[in-house]
């Protein structure tokens, strides 16, 4: 498979960067953020779902980068910054707007309730696949809410 590159401008784009990135996994270490810059990146081990079969007995993992643009602030909820070897799991990215203007939040929801909140100026958001794949057999599975 060719390697993925997709860009969000709009929160219906961002859904669909959200799905390709939905169970990747990154360590602590691996999030920056550049008050200078005004950029958010982060590199993930992302979950291929686009190529997931539920008959195949093995799936693939890319290593990949998300980066975010036009970022005012950052904070993070349930996440101990000082640990950066932590792994985490990413559920998803959701978009709050500030009123009717393009400003507004973005949440990287992460697994047990913790989160990373990026204040945008508008949603400008990249997603590229960085290298090759590799194999897994674990095809992560989530419970019926």
């Amino acid at each position: 498979m060719d390697s993925l590159k997709l860009m969000a401008l709009d929160a219906e784009d961002l859904g669909i960067v959200s799905a390709h990135v939905q169970d990747a996994v990154f360590k602590v270490g691996d999030a920056s953020f550049s008050t200078r810059s005004g950029q958010f990146v982060v590199s993930v081990n992302r979950f291929v779902w686009e190529t997931a079969d539920d008959k195949a007995k093995s799936f693939e993992r890319r290593r990949s980068a998300i980066a975010f643009k036009r970022v005012k602030a950052a904070r993070s909820i349930g996440i101990n910054l000082q640990d950066r070897e932590a792994v985490l799991s990413l559920l998803a990215l959701n978009f709050e707007p500030n009123g009717e203007g393009p400003d507004g939040s973005i949440a990287l929801v992460l697994a047990g309730g913790a989160e990373i909140v990026l204040d945008v100026e508008c949603i400008e958001a990249q997603l590229a696949d960085l290298g090759g794949a590799w194999e897994t057999t674990l095809k992560p599975r989530h419970s019926a809410a």
